[in-house]
């Protein structure tokens, strides 16, 4: 199988998306894409796991922080914290508790452009601006600014890896080699085959 078949992404369906019931509906959203499903967890994170999953990419606390810093002060108000890695600190320290609050669904896709496809249809990360037809812009109605008065993660339903190189580290936090399955759908034949031989009787 040709290397662009088998890029590969992380999803995580967060406990909100849980909670709400839309394992099913964003599992559907990915699949009539035609990317596979190699990979399927439901679980109950520890503290160390979501941890190890934000600190894999390098400089995210810092990034994110920034970011935060930053959306503070595009709403005229002062950021409770100077330090980007301090207001990071901040950030990763709601995530935990989010993530580790109920079950979550973790899940490996895969195939042409897995990456970019699965962000596509996931939408922003923030729902209140997510575009019409995203998964977060359709199914759930949380903002940064609703987060911040409450002073936690906001509710977006789910995780999706940023880039191929992050996939590749965020999968191997949260499966095994052997966890992930292969095997052929049949519905590969219409997708990857040049000259879609073998249709016609």
């Amino acid at each position: 199988m040709p290397i662009e078949q088998r890029e590969r992404t992380l999803v995580l369906i967060k406990p909100d998306g849980i909670q709400r019931s839309l394992i099913g509906e964003i599992i559907r959203r990915y699949e009539q894409t035609g990317l596979k499903l190699v990979g399927l967890k439901f679980l109950i994170p520890s503290e160390k796991t979501v941890k190890e999953h934000y600190l894999s990419n390098e400089g995210w606390l810092k990034s994110v922080g920034e970011k935060s810093m930053a959306a503070y002060e595009k709403k005229c108000l002062k950021s409770p914290y100077q330090d980007p890695v301090k207001c990071g600190e901040d950030v990763l320290g709601r995530l935990i508790k989010y993530l580790t609050s109920g079950p979550m669904v973790v899940m490996v896709w895969q195939g042409n452009e897995a990456v970019g496809v699965i962000r596509k249809i996931s939408g922003g990360t923030e729902p209140l601006t997510s575009d019409v037809g995203t998964i977060r812009g359709d199914l759930t109605i949380d903002s940064y600014a609703l987060g911040d008065t409450d002073e936690r993660a906001v509710r977006n339903l789910i995780h999706a890896s940023g880039s191929v190189g992050e996939a590749e580290k965020e999968i191997k936090i949260w499966f095994q080699d052997e966890e992930i399955l292969k095997y052929r759908l049949v519905q590969e034949s219409i997708l990857y085959d040049v000259n879609l031989d073998g249709i016609l009787e």
